[in-house]
Order: C-alpha cells, then structure tokens, then sequence
C-alpha cells in the first residue's frame, strides 16, 4: 500500500509539483487543496497517512490545520514553508508537527521529511496506546482489589480465598475477571449464591 498525502499548498503551481514529485516517488495523493479550511476536511475524510501543509494559507493557516489533526491524532504533518523563523518552528512543534521543510526545498528534502514524520507518528501512536493500556491494567487492579476486600470483609474470605473465588468464577463463566469484580461489588454475585448454582 502506497502512503497516502493530502497536499494543502495555496500557490496552485506549487501544489503541481508538489502533487507530482510525491508520485514520481510512490506516495499517492488522495486531496488536495489551496485553502486551509479545506485541508482540514479533505484529512477528515481520507484519512490519509500524512498532511503536507503549508503555513500561511487562506480560510485556515497550517498551523492550526495542524493542531486539530493532532488533537485527533489523525496522521502525521509536515509543514511545508518559505518561513524559518525559530518562533515559527517553535510553535509549529507546539501544534504536534511531525516534520518541517523550508521552500524552495529539493526531492532529496521532502522523502526524509515525510518518512520521518511517519516514524515519530506511528512511535507517538504507540506510547499512547502502551498508556492507555497500563492505565486500564491500573483500573483493573484497582477493582479487583476491591472486590477482594469486598469478600473478605462482607463474607469473611482470606484474600487468597477471595481471589481464587474471583478467578473461578470468571473462568467457569467465561467472562473477564473485571466482570466478575464490578457484579461483587455492585452485590449482583456473592460467594453464597455461586455455590447454590
């Protein structure tokens, strides 16, 4: 599968160009527009795996393009522009830029760019998802501690007699242990009426 670029540039020359080195090298470029506002629309649709932005941009600058597909961890961005400025560059990186490249820029500028971007993308992506996942590991913990002090002090179990009852119980009803847990709690399950079943 060919990586797929929206191309936001308001100089339609510029976009041509653009638009035909990145085929000439292989990516394909599913939208493309002059205007800010549009870009932003033509990412939410496509979805793609990159948005090449210009800075200034009527309807939209790039920057802020940039920071709603960031909020929506959409794709990776790179900023294409004729600016330079360490202010720019600053709050570029602010908005979650993943790569910058400064007109008038060469073939041999753009690829690493874009392949750069890609990588720090799909790396943020990971660190995300390993948080959310460490997070909902913590959640789980929390709740089946919980529950465990629920048994031992409503129905007088050792802790280990309290989590083995957790972890039949999930087991014999084929149902995750946070299940079970949350039914203890809520006082829908109790040791008592397991066993009568």
């Amino acid at each position: 599968m060919p990586t797929r670029v929206v191309v936001a540039e308001d100089e339609a020359i510029i976009r041509m160009d653009l638009k035909e080195l990145l085929q000439e090298e292989g990516y394909e470029v599913v939208g493309e527009a002059g205007r800010g506002d549009l870009a932003l629309s033509l990412v939410t649709e496509h979805r793609p795996d990159v948005a090449l932005l210009d800075i200034k941009m009527p309807g939209m600058d790039g920057i802020s393009v940039a920071r709603r597909i960031n909020a929506e961890r959409i794709c990776a961005v790179v900023l294409v522009t004729a600016f330079s400025q360490r202010e720019l560059i600053d709050e570029a990186t602010d908005a979650g830029v993943h790569g910058y490249v400064v007109k008038p820029f060469e073939r041999h500028d753009l690829v690493p760019a874009i392949e750069v971007a890609l990588a720090r993308f799909e790396a943020e992506r990971l660190l995300v998802e390993q948080v959310a996942n460490a997070e909902e590991r913590l959640e789980v913990r929390k709740l089946l501690d919980r529950a465990k002090g629920h048994l031992m002090d409503v129905h007088s179990m050792s802790e280990k007699d309290a989590f083995g009852f957790i972890q039949r119980t999930a087991m014999t009803s084929r149902r995750q242990m946070r299940n079970v847990a949350e039914d203890i709690l809520s006082g829908v399950l109790t040791p008592e009426a397991a066993s009568s079943r």
